[in-house]
C-alpha cells in the first residue's frame, strides 16, 4: 500500500513553473493557411463542430474560433478522448460550459471506439440542430455540410474516421498520429451518412499566434498539442510535477521509487526525464497499476492528470 504524505508538511510551489512564452508559440505558415481556407468555405457549412481535448475542457480551446467561425453557424462542441477522464466529472463539466461560456451542445467521445455512445449521437444531434436553424444560402440543399476544427492534435481525424467506419463500414481515410500537425491543410469533404447525405470537411489544427496564459499553454503541451521538441521535455514534465504536488496526488513517490515527495523535477527521476518518459506517461493516464511509465497510472487511486478540470467554484483547470 502506498504511504499517504499530508501536502502541509512540505514546501511546494505555488506558482506554476516559469517558461518563456516564445515556446509555448506555434503558429507555422500552414496554420495561417488553413484558417483562411475554413473561413472561405464558410458560407457553404452548415454546421461546425469543434473537436477539444477532454482531460482540459476549460482550457486552450482556440478563441480565434469563436470570432471568425463559430459565430455564424451552429456549434457543437465534441470533447474526445473520453477515456482519458472521470466519468463521474462528466456532467458537471456539462453544466459548467452552459454556465459560464454558454455551450449547448457538448458531446463527450472516444475517437477510437467504435462503441461509443457520444460518436453514435453525432449524426442525429447534427440532423436535428441544422433543421432548425436558418441556412441562409443552403436552405434548399438536400445535403449537410459540416466543418470540423481545432487546435492540434485532439483527434479530428480520428472523429471523421470512427464516424465513416459507423456509418458507413468503410476504412479509414484520413492520417492521424501521436504527434502535432498531422493534418495541414484543409481536406476534400468527406461523406460520414448516406441518409441523409452529411460530409465533413477536415480542417488543420490551429492555434492562437500567441500564447496569452503559461499555465494554458503547458497544459497544451502536456496534451501533445505542441510538439515536444519546442516546449522541451523537461518543462513538460516539471509542469505535471506541479501539477500533481499542487492537488496532492502523490502516487508518483512510490512509482518512481522515490523515498517522499519531490518538488524539483532533476531530482525526481533524471534518467526517465532524459528518455523522455515522464510526461508520455501521463498522457495515458488511467486508474490501474502499471509497470511501465508509458502505460497508465494511477494517484491514490483516481484519474488525475488525464482531467486538467476547472472544479465547480475552484480553480483546477
Amino acid at each position: 500500500m502506498a504511504a499517504k504524505f499530508d501536502v502541509a508538511a512540505y514546501n511546494f510551489r505555488q506558482k506554476c513553473p516559469y517558461i518563456n512564452k516564445d515556446l509555448l508559440r506555434w503558429f507555422p505558415g500552414h496554420m495561417n493557411k488553413g484558417l483562411k481556407q475554413m473561413q472561405r468555405i464558410l458560407t457553404s457549412v452548415d454546421c461546425v463542430i469543434e473537436v477539444h481535448d477532454a482531460r482540459i475542457p476549460f482550457s486552450g480551446r482556440n478563441p480565434i474560433f469563436t470570432n471568425t467561425l463559430i459565430g455564424a453557424k451552429p456549434h457543437i462542441l465534441v470533447l474526445n478522448k473520453r477515456d482519458l477522464t472521470i466519468p463521474s466529472l462528466i456532467p458537471k463539466v456539462k453544466a459548467q460550459l452552459k454556465s459560464e461560456q454558454k455551450i449547448e451542445h457538448v458531446v463527450y467521445t472516444n475517437g477510437k471506439d467504435q462503441k461509443c455512445r457520444g460518436l453514435k449521437s453525432l449524426v442525429p444531434m447534427i440532423v436535428d440542430i441544422v433543421k432548425n436553424s436558418n441556412r441562409y444560402n443552403r436552405i434548399d440543399a438536400e445535403d449537410y455540410n459540416v466543418m470540423i476544427i481545432g487546435v492540434p492534435n485532439v483527434g479530428k481525424s480520428s472523429v471523421i474516421n470512427m464516424l465513416r467506419s459507423i456509418k458507413l463500414k468503410v476504412a479509414h481515410a484520413l492520417p492521424v498520429g501521436a504527434v502535432a500537425g498531422v493534418t495541414r491543410s484543409l481536406m476534400t469533404k468527406m461523406r460520414i451518412n448516406n441518409d441523409p447525405e452529411i460530409f465533413m470537411f477536415d480542417t488543420p489544427g490551429i492555434l492562437e499566434p500567441s500564447t496569452r496564459d503559461i499555465e494554458m499553454g503547458l497544459k497544451l503541451a502536456l496534451c501533445a498539442s505542441l510538439q515536444d521538441h519546442m516546449v522541451g521535455e523537461e518543462a513538460i514534465a516539471d509542469y505535471l510535477l506541479y501539477f500533481l504536488n499542487k492537488h496532492g496526488k502523490f502516487k508518483y513517490v512510490e512509482y518512481m521509487g522515490l523515498q517522499e515527495p519531490c518538488d524539483d523535477i532533476n531530482k525526481a527521476h533524471p534518467q526517465e526525464i532524459a528518455d523522455s518518459h515522464i510526461h508520455q506517461g501521463a498522457r495515458s493516464i488511467k486508474t490501474t497499476n502499471t509497470t511501465s511509465l508509458s502505460g497508465p497510472l494511477s494517484c491514490n487511486g483516481q484519474r488525475v492528470t488525464k482531467t486538467f478540470l476547472k472544479q465547480p467554484q475552484t480553480s483546477t483547470d
